[in-house]
């Protein structure tokens, strides 16, 4: 019987990629047993961000049919390519988790019952994962504004390092 990894599956979108590329943290994708990266997400990144494609095992991802829904969601939520893809492949994997930092994708992803995680919700699960310690966490939340291309609310940003602040106190 082949053993199995417990580790979750995740389907990447080029956001959460580029972004902790960006703050240096690719290397939190290490703790998923497999990252998927369909054809044009894979694309994207390599056009915006070619080194976060290397050196982890990411695992490009040709997806040739659509899934109905997500056709539809498509029209819905005004979604890319690359998002039509990565939800395309949640349907093979819908036990994967899906990354994604755009608000559209991850109301459709919602719309399937999908679960999803953002660059902000990796790096504080990088803490709860012992990846991270508490001030390496608040490190790279505050370089977010300065250090990458993630747009985020400074209130929302403000309230995720309080929080995170406040974790061993």
């Amino acid at each position: 019987m082949e053993a199995t990894d417990s580790r979750e599956m995740v389907i990447a979108d080029a956001g959460p990629l580029i972004h902790l590329d960006e703050l240096g943290c690719l290397d939190l994708l290490r703790d998923f047993s497999r990252v998927l990266v369909p054809d044009a997400v894979w694309r994207e990144v390599e056009r915006h961000r070619p080194t976060a494609l290397i050196g982890l095992a990411l695992e490009r991802v040709q997806v040739e049919a659509a899934d109905p829904r997500v056709a539809t969601l498509s029209l819905t939520f005004t979604l890319h390519r690359g998002e039509r893809e990565a939800l395309t492949l949640l349907s093979c994997y819908p036990d994967a988790l899906f990354l994604t930092d755009d608000t559209a994708a991850k109301l459709a992803a919602q719309a399937i019952s999908t679960r999803v995680h953002g660059t902000l919700g990796l790096v504080v699960r990088a803490l709860r994962r012992g990846q991270r310690s508490r001030d390496e966490v608040i490190g790279l939340l505050r370089a977010i504004p300065e250090r990458t291309t993630l747009h985020i609310r400074p209130t929302l940003l403000r309230e995720v390092i309080s929080q995170v602040e406040a974790v061993g106190r």
